[in-house]
């Protein structure tokens, strides 16, 4: 199932390459501040860590973008919960993520919303301690990719916005606020 996946995305994004509906082609790099948080805690945790992400931004419509991604997250516990107070629950982790999303967006100058989802993959080590739940996992996993945020600048290159990404088997979500930038490819 996981190498299914894995194919399929490799071949609907190199088919997406290909299509001539694709009017502009660029790459959108972007850092951040990365979370993980557990699905179900006793204690309200967060664990804080570091995010990049590198996507081909393929558009079709001035309102509708295609977007084959990869990129990194990594927290870590800090053996305390949101309160400040100790804790021994924490959902840690280390993982590439891979996949494609779709950005439906309001062609503003300036200012444009955004809102994304998709489907993609996850190869690391997923960590996640709770009163409810003890895994510690490695290998391949799916995840659902959501984001949300602006889009900057009069030609709205700069991206301001929050990334999820929803991993029901290791019962935790990662996520980002993170700024980035679009270099646009020659044609």
């Amino acid at each position: 199932m996981q190498k299914t996946l894995i194919v399929l995305i490799v071949i609907l994004s190199s088919n997406l390459i290909q299509a001539q509906f694709i009017k502009e082609k660029s790459i959108n790099a972007q850092i951040g501040y990365g979370v993980s948080v557990p699905f179900n805690s006793v204690d309200e945790i967060a664990d804080s860590g570091f995010f990049a992400q590198a996507e081909l931004v393929l558009k079709a419509t001035s309102w509708v973008e295609f977007r084959p991604y990869a990129g990194f997250i990594l927290t870590n516990s800090d053996g305390k919960d949101l309160n400040d107070n100790p804790t021994d629950e924490k959902a840690e982790t280390k993982a590439f993520l891979l996949g494609g999303k779709a950005r439906v967006r309001a062609p503003i100058p300036w200012v444009a919303p955004y809102i994304e989802i998709g489907i993609g993959t996850s190869i690391g080590k997923f960590e996640t301690l709770t009163a409810f739940d003890n895994i510690d996992k490695s290998g391949i996993i799916f995840h659902v990719p959501f984001s949300f945020g602006l889009e900057l600048g009069k030609n709205n290159n700069v991206d301001l916005g929050f990334a999820y990404y929803f991993h029901p088997s290791v019962e935790q979500a990662t996520g980002a606020f993170a700024v980035g930038i679009t270099f646009p490819l020659d044609n």
